[in-house]
């Protein structure tokens, strides 16, 4: 039932929140992250301004300015506050933002149970899977604004999130010949997963495992960030001017690499996946050992035949549109399609990605020079 799962959703989202400082709930250190309040409110705007407004009679707003602090690209909805400043708004209050988030749910909760129209269901649907794609990015702005405090502070004492280790080795073989890529059934995509289309790909071999912390280690002690002729012109310049000499967390004390988690500051264990590491290092690494990564639908082709979903992975494409792609009418077509320029696609989710929420055929893409996201490698040859 949709009114269930409505509910289900949003409370994970605060449940997400339960081990938070009153304190923990502003700051922005940095333009791509934002404060969980604002993830908490845009998630409430997102039903508020796209469903309650127009399908609900004799809707009032919460108030009339959230429109404007909780907007965050849609042009067809009006002005919003720049993104930069996500983290100056003291006010509204934390508990304002979780009485905004009450008052919309009630109005959802009636709307959901008066028989909805189709319109309704699918926005809804939409909106939830939405709710969830910020809940991952809840977890990961969160992660990397108490990275930057020097006390390590814990989020959750079991919520280390990269402590998995890798158990199989080997390659899984594909035959050259034309596949099929993209969602297909009824069920929820977005629309950057769609047209279902066919592609061609020639003889390749994926690896069954993702990279690990000791096989990087070697990369870094073979003087990987040093070497030029790895990287990518952008990519070296991106090392060169921000100094990078590690993936995002780590921390060389007393001998040993430590990495921070949610569950504070940790040594790394070596057999561990890999995790926030940029498209560039991703690439250099690959160069390294001589192979590459995959593109976006070798990954696919193959993702039945290896475990996945613990890691959002790189991929080799750059994020376009899918034959037959069309721009939805109205501030729902801006959710995917205006972003398809210099961003590089990842497969697979990752363990701070919500339940039941990604598909083989998920597309999550970033530029090329973040670290934030608990992002992997998978090689290919």
């Amino acid at each position: 039932m949709l009114a269930e799962e409505y509910h289900n959703i949003r409370t994970q989202t605060e449940r997400l929140c339960q081990p938070l400082k009153t304190e923990d709930y502003v700051p922005q250190p940095v333009e791509f992250t934002s404060p969980p309040k604002w993830h908490l409110a845009h998630t409430t705007w997102f039903f508020e301004e796209m469903i309650l407004k127009s399908y609900f009679k004799g809707y009032t707003n919460f108030h009339d300015k959230y429109g404007f602090l909780f907007n965050s690209y849609y042009q067809h909805v009006g002005e919003r506050t720049f993104r930069a400043h996500r983290g100056h708004m003291t006010r509204p209050t934390v508990e304002e933002i979780f009485e905004y988030r009450r008052y919309v749910d009630e109005h959802m909760q009636t709307l959901l149970n008066q028989s909805p129209a189709s319109e309704v269901i699918e926005l809804t649907i939409l909106g939830l899977n939405h709710e969830q794609q910020h809940q991952e990015l809840l977890l990961t702005d969160l992660k990397y604004t108490l990275s930057l405090n020097p006390l390590f502070p814990v989020y959750k004492q079991d919520f280390c999130l990269v402590d998995d280790q890798e158990n199989k080795e080997g390659w899984i073989s594909v035959n050259e010949g034309i596949y099929e890529i993209g969602h297909d059934g009824n069920g929820f995509c977005f629309d950057n997963e769609r047209e279902r289309h066919k592609v061609f790909v020639q003889d390749y071999s994926i690896s069954s495992n993702l990279v690990t912390n000791r096989e990087y280690m070697a990369f870094m002690n073979d003087g990987g960030y040093k070497k030029f002729e790895l990287w990518h012109d952008e990519g070296w310049s991106w090392v060169q001017s921000e100094g990078i000499y590690h993936p995002l967390y780590w921390h060389f004390t007393d001998d040993q690499w430590f990495h921070f988690t949610l569950a504070g500051l940790q040594p790394i264990n070596p057999d561990a996946a890999l995790s926030h590491v940029s498209f560039y290092e991703a690439s250099a690494f690959a160069n390294w050992k001589a192979l590459r990564l995959p593109t976006e639908f070798e990954w696919e082709i193959a993702s039945d035949r290896f475990d996945w979903g613990r890691r959002w992975e790189w991929t080799n494409s750059a994020y376009l549109p899918y034959p037959g792609f069309a721009i939805a009418p109205g501030a729902v077509g801006e959710y995917n399609g205006k972003f398809m320029i210099n961003q590089m696609v990842l497969r697979g989710g990752s363990r701070a990605t919500a339940n039941n929420h990604t598909r083989k055929t998920y597309r999550n893409f970033f530029h090329p020079h973040y670290q934030w996201q608990y992002s992997g490698v998978r090689l290919a040859k």
